[in-house]
């Protein structure tokens, strides 16, 4: 599902909204989010899962074409975490597709 495709749902399940409401809603709330996780804050929702920054340390790495040594500095990964209701419903939804 993409933004436009979350906008379009929640019009559509809130037809007393205009489209261009539910557009400034799902902004507003993505647009917390990202800042809340740029300013290093941990972001919940439950029953969906976690975001948190992991600091990743400076390391030697390996040019993949030739094989020379490459410095490959420290940085800050974006990590999430899965709730367990999304985990549960993730494997539920799995097994069903490998069964049916």
């Amino acid at each position: 599902m993409i933004r436009s495709d979350l906008v379009l749902r929640l019009a559509a399940q809130n037809p007393h909204l205009y489209e261009r409401d539910c557009q400034a809603v799902v902004d507003a709330i993505l647009g917390r989010i990202s800042d809340a996780i740029a300013a290093g804050d941990r972001v919940e929702l439950r029953g969906f899962g976690s975001f948190t920054i992991v600091e990743s340390r400076a390391r030697m790495g390996r040019n993949p074409r030739n094989g020379a040594p490459v410095s490959v500095e420290a940085k800050s990964k974006l990590h999430f975490k899965p709730g367990k209701e999304m985990r549960d419903r993730v494997n539920l939804e799995a097994a069903v597709r490998c069964i049916g």
